[in-house]
């Protein structure tokens, strides 16, 4: 078994707040859980694999594989996710064992997983070289990878870009999550270490009475507009009020019959 490097982690205060800013997700799983279905079914999960689910957040997609018959290990290190994630598959009466990790740092052997899943959630690692890295050490040869991320000139890839234009830049190293929707920086990313890459499309549904029901139900959820919220909030109030009507005007772009239509994109690979 190989270990992760135990050095102190240069992220840890930018993990830290991301881990605060998602605290407040679970609301927004109503609109995940039939990305989960998608996904799952794209990367072929069969009764009786081993499954790993990283970044998963309440559990969706790894409740998913448990229900269609696979043995399941779910992830993320954010507490408030883990507790909805497992209460979740009480509900659902199927056996999920979740775990508190780092996708950078995945507490897991070698070789241990035939698949290994991430909706939404390790392309916000700061390192994505790291964490496909890791992703791809649990992950047995021949075994399958397989994601679901937001392109960067789609709605939530235009947002990021719309935020960064009101927050201080990352730390030095960090990579725009929205990168992780480009196929040919997945295929740079991935590289010699699988073969058979394969994309496909897909459309979230999320029901909006208005650009402002939308905004707002994101500002209280998603983790980093809802830090973009509580930066700006108390001392740029401007800045937080441009940034809303830029919001509302963009999002008039994907909403019709009050329901923003969002495409993502999900990759699937085999490992060599």
């Amino acid at each position: 078994m190989s270990t992760t490097t135990t050095t102190a982690d240069p992220y840890a205060a930018f993990k830290a707040v991301q881990k605060q800013g998602w605290a407040s997700f679970a609301p927004l799983e109503a609109y995940t859980t039939p990305t989960a279905a998608r996904l799952v079914s794209f990367a072929g999960v069969r009764a009786g694999q081993n499954v790993l689910d990283v970044a998963g957040g309440t559990g969706v997609v790894a409740i998913t594989a448990a229900r269609q018959g696979a043995r399941v290990t779910g992830s993320d290190f954010t507490p408030e996710l883990l507790e909805r994630a497992r209460e979740n598959a009480r509900i659902a009466e199927v056996p999920v064992e979740f775990h508190d990790a780092d996708v950078e740092f995945l507490p897991f052997k070698d070789r241990e997983f035939d698949v290994v899943l991430s909706q939404f959630g390790h392309m916000f690692a700061p390192r994505p070289a790291v964490a496909i890295a890791e992703m791809l050490r649990v992950l047995k040869p021949g075994g399958t990878i397989a994601f679901t991320t937001w392109p960067s000139h789609l709605f939530i890839g235009r947002m990021f870009g719309l935020m960064a234009r009101y927050m201080p830049p990352p730390p030095p190293g960090v990579s725009p999550p929205p990168e992780w929707g480009d196929p040919a920086i997945i295929r740079e990313r991935l590289g010699a270490a699988v073969k058979d890459l394969s994309f496909a499309s897909g459309e979230m549904e999320t029901p909006a009475l208005s650009p402002q029901h939308h905004r707002v139900t994101t500002e209280r959820t998603a983790g980093p507009v809802k830090r973009l919220v509580e930066t700006l909030g108390p001392t740029e109030p401007e800045k937080l009020a441009e940034f809303r009507r830029a919001y509302d005007a963009m999002i008039l772009d994907y909403l019709s019959d009050n329901v923003v239509r969002q495409a993502y994109l999900m990759t699937r690979a085999t490992k060599v």
